[in-house]
């Protein structure tokens, strides 16, 4: 017996079961573009470990905050993979063209903004009085990301095309050359042209560039993809634009809102001292072996149960969601292990020997990534369920708990466990002095709390009630 509805198969007696190969088959290429993704982060921090201490935690204060502002003013392009999923389970092949085309749209709309952010990272670093060597050093790689931001903006778009419409391995492909030409033009630019922190920023707008060009050419082309009629759709539609508007601007307030937090977070422990900034910085970049392969396992969830609903089927979209939050919490929780594991000799690998302050940044490091390993698990709930929302439609109530959680709760609540008193940002918090450690026990708490919620959410029938028209 055939089946319309995806990674379905049937046994002998016509029961119907999730077909395990099919969803690996799906997850397997985003998996390894997340890799590729943490293998790019990794690429950079090594490299700016490489130039000093202090160049690392200049990059490690702003490093979020671009995420940051990426995922609020691209938040469009986030809702591309959903709409494009629903569309193609329906068999609407042109509308999931046309919501391409409309995120890239929106991505050069955003272009001006990300200038004028750029231009102002001044001012926005200004509130955290940092060290003025740090605070240059971070406006250094804040100004160039910024100008290129837009580009990312418009690779998510089209890359979440081929994710909707279940052609990961095409994404793969983009991220290698991707990947690829980034190493070879951070090497270039920071150490043979001499750039310094600046030339990291410029070789991932670069490759960036480099990747959304072949994008474009493989979206545009006259091969399997044709009958998507991508040359045909380009045509701006202001209600288009206003609708995935609506459904991606909570998508990306919500990854806007965790970013956040870990972005001011991640500020309070360069201003601890430079050490306890560069050790949590290359921790953060670690984890990401762990989070950012989950966020290929998270990305077949929002495909499956896309495609399931827009096929008829929210029975079969909530067994395959089911399946994926538990790849993804037995995938986190295993690499977590591994992490705090291999801690004593990955650190050192991010950091100059020859720097003074190298080897308390690697013994701050050790006792961070322990930390970090404890809430892996909790953390594959979190993706693992929110994407599978996200294929519903399901964005808003996740952004509220994300937003709630980590303004109300982590946030204050690290810099009441590391700042030492009158040496925080606000001095009417509590303040207990338990340095990098303390921050990273108030991540524990809310990755926990935040895991329960959101596993809850998709627990509950209330997505069911959300298609994406």
């Amino acid at each position: 017996m055939n089946s319309s509805l995806p990674a379905q198969r049937f046994d002998s007696a016509g029961g119907a079961h999730v077909d395990w190969w099919a969803v690996l088959a799906l997850a397997g290429p985003l998996i390894a573009n997340s890799a590729i993704q943490a293998a790019l982060n990794l690429t950079d921090t090594w490299f700016v470990g490489h130039i000093s201490t202090l160049a690392m935690a200049g990059m490690g204060a702003v490093h979020w905050l671009v995420i940051v502002f990426i995922g609020v003013l691209g938040g469009v392009a986030m809702a591309v993979q959903t709409v494009v999923a629903q569309a193609h389970g329906a068999r609407r092949y042109r509308r999931a063209a046309h919501a391409t085309w409309t995120a890239l749209w929106a991505s050069l709309f955003t272009a001006p903004l990300f200038v004028a952010l750029g231009l102002a990272g001044g001012w926005i670093l200004a509130p955290f009085a940092l060290d003025a060597e740090v605070r240059d050093l971070a406006l250094q790689f804040w100004q160039p990301r910024m100008l290129g931001a837009a580009l990312g903006v418009a690779l998510w778009s089209v890359l979440g095309f081929f994710n909707g419409i279940g052609h990961a391995r095409v994404t793969l492909v983009i991220n290698l050359v991707t990947l690829s030409v980034n190493a070879v033009l951070a090497w270039l630019f920071i150490f043979i042209f001499d750039w310094g922190v600046p030339g990291a920023a410029w070789a991932t707008n670069c490759a960036t560039a480099v990747g959304l060009a072949i994008a474009l050419l493989m979206f545009l082309g006259r091969g399997q993809f044709a009958c998507y009629g991508a040359r045909l759709t380009w045509r701006l539609k202001t209600l288009s634009l206003v609708k995935q508007f609506r459904l991606g601007l909570p998508m990306g307030i919500g990854l806007a809102a965790d970013l956040f937090g870990f972005a001011l977070f991640q500020l309070m422990l360069v201003k601890l001292s430079p050490s306890d900034g560069a050790a949590s910085q290359i921790v953060m970049m670690l984890t990401s072996i762990a989070y950012m392969p989950a966020i290929g396992i998270a990305l077949a969830g929002t495909t499956l149960v896309g495609q399931s609903i827009g096929a008829g089927d929210k029975h079969w979209a909530r067994r395959l969601g089911n399946a994926v939050v538990a790849m993804a919490v037995v995938y986190m929780g295993s690499i977590g292990l591994m992490l705090g594991l291999a801690s004593g000799w990955t650190i050192p690998l991010f950091l100059d020997h020859a720097d003074p302050l190298s080897a308390e940044a690697a013994r701050i490091g050790m006792v961070l990534m322990w930390l970090a390993a404890a809430y892996q698990l909790f953390d594959g709930m979190i993706l693992g369920a929110s994407f599978c929302l996200r294929g519903a439609g399901d964005a808003t109530v996740p952004a509220v708990v994300i937003l709630g959680s980590s303004w109300l709760l982590f946030v204050p609540l690290a810099h009441s466990l590391a700042f030492a008193p009158g040496h925080g940002f606000v001095q009417w918090l509590p303040q207990y002095g338990l340095g990098a450690a303390g921050g990273w026990m108030a991540a524990v708490v809310y990755v926990s709390l935040v895991g329960v919620l959101m596993l809850a959410r998709w627990r509950s029938t209330a997505w069911e009630r959300m298609v994406v028209r």
